[in-house]
């Protein structure tokens, strides 16, 4: 049976509860918001605090929160619930909502599975009526959660309408899903016992199967290149890699694939200098296309170092130069990072520095400042 909006809330099984009175069913009159989340999960724990914000400025109108930790990892139930008590004293000390710890997975089987959902954070909300309002991420629910509790969504056509896309969506990944397993059944075995005639036929038919999928591309072009004795293969493959993150309008794909070209790592040599690097060319310029020096700082730190590696492999060390600082300028950008991630870009980004330049990293005066 299919969980999704104005079906009945699906019961409260976990194993303990590790803050908050315990709750065994839900009471008519009150809005609650069920978060399924881990604390090695970047994007629950960026989340969850913004939940404490949600249940206090809610907390009036009968809306209660409640955590749920379905996901956290350990070998035993033991060591998973140790972890997320350390996480809990350590960071979780303004959380003013019920914690459930639930390693045995009930939690899973009733909400997560019946709804389609297959990663975290998802939210689920409970109507008022004992219904379900909402099921998706925390984002979505920002943006409607008014329109849940002054009861105006569920009857929405706005809300029907979210609800037959997420089903979709998820159906979709499921059926994505499916195809890459079937498609590691045939290639992983094959690439195992080092047939690389095999590997690459499943792999090329992976490519047929899945056009849409960034990581099938590569371990074709990269059996193509590295591991198929006729090395003809390679060069067309290549191209074809190239041309189709291109076509896909994604600054993602075409970053994976100048990487792919120009990472000193894979052993390119089979393949003329001039065909690699005017492929890598054609790429370099739709990146900066995309994402244009001239444009506001945006997120360059994760593009141009890419693009910077192919002109240091082609023998344009100032251009490198040249990238890899207006990547690091990009560290102040309008998004906000956290300070940790901030030094860990930067380290990388003067590491790559310090290369193309040949010499020790020269300090610029707005480095300081990218690290507070």
């Amino acid at each position: 049976m299919i969980l999704r909006m104005e079906s009945p809330a699906p019961p409260i099984r976990v194993e303990s509860w590790v803050r908050g009175e315990p709750l065994t069913n839900f009471k008519l009159g009150t809005l609650y918001i069920v978060e399924f989340w881990a604390t090695w999960c970047g994007g629950c724990v960026a989340e969850i605090s913004r939940l404490a914000q949600m249940q206090e400025k809610f907390a009036d109108s009968a809306v209660e929160v409640i955590a749920v930790a379905a996901s956290e990892r350990g070998s035993t139930a033991e060591e998973a619930r140790t972890n997320l008590d350390a996480w809990l004293t350590k960071k979780g000390s303004e959380l003013n909502f019920r914690i459930a710890f639930d390693y045995a997975g009930k939690m899973k089987k009733c909400w997560m599975a019946p709804s389609v959902s297959s990663t975290i954070p998802t939210s689920f909300v409970i109507d008022r009526d004992g219904h379900v309002a909402f099921i998706g991420r925390p984002m979505q629910l920002y943006d409607v959660f008014p329109k849940i509790a002054n009861g105006t969504w569920r009857t929405s056509d706005e809300a029907k309408a979210a609800d037959a896309e997420r089903l979709a969506e998820a159906e979709s990944e499921m059926r994505e899903k499916a195809l890459m397993q079937a498609f590691w059944g045939n290639f992983g075995p094959a690439l195992k016992a080092q047939d690389s005639s095999t590997a690459f036929s499943a792999a090329k038919e992976g490519v047929a199967v899945m056009p849409d999928d960034i990581n099938v591309h590569l371990v074709h072009e990269n059996l193509a290149q590295h591991t198929i004795p006729d090395k003809q293969t390679g060069l067309p493959v290549m191209r074809e890699l190239a041309r189709d993150a291109i076509e896909e309008q994604s600054e993602l794909w075409k970053v994976r694939a100048i990487r792919q070209l120009s990472n000193p790592a894979q052993k390119n040599s089979d393949v003329p200098h001039s065909d690699r690097f005017a492929i890598g060319k054609n790429l370099a310029e739709h990146i900066l296309a995309l994402n244009s020096p001239e444009d506001l700082p945006g997120r360059k730190f994760l593009s141009y170092v890419a693009v910077a590696q192919y002109c240091f492999e082609s023998g344009d060390n100032d251009r490198a130069v040249d990238l890899v600082e207006s990547a690091v300028k990009s560290l102040d950008g309008p998004r906000p990072m956290a300070a940790e991630q901030k030094a860990h870009y930067l380290r990388l980004l003067l590491k790559a520095l310090a290369k193309y330049e040949d010499e020790e990293a020269k300090p610029f005066s707005w480095t300081k400042s990218a690290l507070v």
